[in-house]
């Protein structure tokens, strides 16, 4: 009951003492460390087996890159994953904000299928938490905070310092997007280097995870059903909408905004579409379902893979196999790059 209560090994050494116990602080504090050792461990099975449980969050802070030109851009990058599919969602960004905070997490949603977990872990971040867990008092979250999950509907769990198992997952990622280091000296601007983000997000969703053994876009739907559904209503006071924007689905299945050709799912050929503009990127509306993201681009024709698998089974390649598609896929949209 002691150790439920969050209370430390001295101080129940010290309450059992006066109780007649005779042992050593030695044992007490043996059998404490692996009491919560196993707690911690069953936390973990539960959110790694339990479809719409739970998601992270974290920062990638101070991220140093230098482009072609030997311009240093600093800035973050927000991660988010959920538990059960490991789909991720990130986004370079250059503050950390509470309103950037609500900004990305509503991305994140919408991005992953318009769903929302039943609780989401982060950090003690000063944006979420105005005073974090001890041994002596409960996590207090801010207040303005509170209300936007409480809006959104998830339940929000502060991770202890220097219990790495209960985030393990977005360090995980945050490891991970150390590969884009690689593109140091390869980008032209910010725009480019968003770009490079948006697309190592791609892969790692669409690529087997060693965790899982399959795709987080694959397991994702099983667990879009559980997910709840995003109001977006009730969210819209905490987010920024610059531009929203009618279009019509062209029979090349895409949409246009500005100068640039940006890809949708097929069956949305002749639709009007929603054009959501938020900051650098781009979010397509069919109805009340975010039906495809694209971060805003100055190429002439911008296709997600899916879409361009898409297109092509339902149009003149028809006739290949999912194979050989596949690889003239890979190999078209390099070219479309230079457009």
């Amino acid at each position: 009951d002691k150790l439920e209560l969050n209370c430390s090994a001295a101080s129940i050494f010290y309450f059992l003492g006066k109780k007649g116990y005779k042992g050593s602080y030695t044992t007490i504090k043996r059998y404490c460390r692996k009491y919560r050792e196993e707690k911690v461990q069953k936390a973990t099975i539960r959110i790694e087996t339990t479809p719409g449980l739970s998601a992270q969050v974290d920062w990638k802070e101070n991220v140093k890159m230098v482009s072609r030109d030997g311009e240093v851009f600093y800035f973050n990058i927000f991660l988010y994953i959920l538990g059960y599919s490991r789909m991720k969602y990130l986004e370079l960004t250059f503050d950390r904000t509470q309103p950037t905070v609500f900004q990305c997490l509503v991305n994140a949603f919408e991005y992953c299928g318009n769903g929302i977990p039943q609780e989401i872990w982060f950090d003690n971040m000063k944006t979420v938490v105005d005073r974090s867990k001890s041994q002596f008092t409960q996590t207090v979250f801010n207040e303005k905070f509170r209300q936007f999950a409480k809006d959104a509907g998830f339940h929000p769990i502060a991770c202890r310092p220097f219990r790495p198992q209960t985030k393990g997952k977005v360090e995980a990622l945050a490891r991970t997007v150390e590969r884009l280091m690689v593109f140091n000296y390869e980008f032209t601007d910010v725009q480019e280097l968003k770009q490079i983000i948006y697309e190592l997000m791609q892969d790692l969703n669409g690529s087997v995870s060693q965790a899982i053994h399959n795709k987080p876009t694959v397991l994702l739907k099983e667990e879009l059903p559980i997910l709840a559904p995003i109001h977006r209503l009730e969210l819209l006071s905490y987010v920024s909408r610059n531009k929203r924007l009618l279009r019509k689905v062209s029979m090349e299945s895409m949409v246009q905004y500005q100068n640039a050709k940006y890809s949708v799912p097929v069956k949305y050929i002749g639709k009007e579409v929603t054009l959501d503009i938020r900051r650098d990127n781009l979010f397509v509306w069919y109805g009340d379902k975010c039906i495809r993201t694209h971060p805003i681009s100055e190429k002439a024709l911008n296709y997600q893979r899916e879409d361009s698998l898409e297109i092509l089974r339902s149009d003149v390649f028809k006739y290949l196999e999912d194979e050989e598609l596949e690889r003239f896929v890979d190999d078209n949209l390099h070219a479309y790059d230079d457009l």
